[in-house]
Parts: structure tokens; sequence; C-alpha cells
């Protein structure tokens, strides 16, 4: 009988801790979207572009996914301090207007929970200090976790890449990520 009060009290102890988890973060992604809000709105110059330097940590603008009425804010880097906070761009990897490949990666479970929603054609804006930008979703791709062929940092063409974990529903460590690319439109 004890066993069973034990096992009931650990499963509610790991039920506390995921929930807290998710709590930190809503909260986390929602204080950096009212920051990220407060970038964009201080300053809506296209002098600013070839300025726009952002360090590691630096909220840099909105990611709006139209389709799944999402508005999510923008943090410099990919580690997992940055994708506590929101969609984190890749260092490295370019700007809107800089003609190359720009990724964005999030987590599957509280930024991109709903990106298996979306269709070919699907619209993704990006806002950031110097201006607004629009993609088409032409392409998703599924690949194995420890594939960064994706990652190109090619400057030929301007292209948004969004990436997450998959399967979505996956519990642990995912061992597949999802792909996104989109087109600019002009």
């Amino acid at each position: 009988m004890k066993s069973g009060y034990l096992i009931m009290f650990i499963g509610l102890c790991l039920i506390g801790y995921a929930s807290w988890g998710i709590i930190q973060s809503n909260v986390k992604t929602g204080q950096t979207l009212v920051e990220a809000k407060k970038v964009i709105a201080a300053s809506h110059s296209d002098s600013l572009k070839d300025k726009f330097s952002p360090k590691q940590g630096d909220t840099v603008g909105l990611l709006k996914i139209p389709a799944i009425e999402s508005e999510l804010a923008i943090v410099e880097g990919t580690d997992p301090e940055e994708l506590e906070k929101g969609v984190g761009h890749y260092k490295g990897s370019y700007f809107p207007d800089q003609n190359g490949q720009i990724v964005l990666s999030g987590h599957r479970d509280t930024v991109f929970k709903q990106l298996g929603k979306l269709k070919l054609g699907d619209e993704l804006q990006v806002e950031i200090s110097y201006g607004e930008y629009s993609y088409k979703i032409v392409d998703t791709k599924i690949v194995d976790a420890d594939d960064t062929s994706i990652i190109t940092l090619q400057n030929e063409k301007e292209e948004l890449i969004l990436t997450t974990c998959y399967p979505f529903g996956y519990i642990g460590n995912a061992p597949q990520r999802y792909i996104i690319y989109a087109e600019k439109q002009i």
C-alpha cells in the first residue's frame, strides 16, 4: 500500500515540475514578446539596416504566423537560455533583406507547438527595427536530429527557415527535426 502512495507522490511531483516549467516558459515568452513590440515601436527606420548587429540574447523582432494566429518574439541566439524567451535566430545566419538564409528555431512544446498545422502557401511575417517582411511557405521536410545540412548559411537568395524538434508529441529528446522553407514575397 505504501508503495502505491509513493508512486502517486512521485507522479504528482513530476507533473508539478513539468507544469512549473511550462508556466515559467510562458511567462518568459510573454515578457519577451512585450519587449519585442517595444523594440519595433521605438525604431522603424530603413537606415538601421546597415547598423543592425544584435548581441547574443537581444530581442530583435517579431515572427507573425497568421494561419495559426501566432505572434512570437525573436531573440538572437539558439542556446537554451534564448529559446526559453522565444524563437531563436541562429547566430551567423542572415536577417531579412540581407539576401541570405535566415534560420529561426523554437521548441515544439512552447513557441512552435502549432507549427505542424501550417500548409504550403501559408504566410510568415518577420518584423524587425528596419522593416516588415513577408515569406510564403514553399516546402517542409523532416530530417534526423543530427542532420545539419539544412543550415547552409548561403547568401545567394533570401529564404526563411524554421526548425523545431519532431515528432511534436514526443516526450524527451526528439529524434528528428521539422523544417519549414519559405521564400520572400515581393
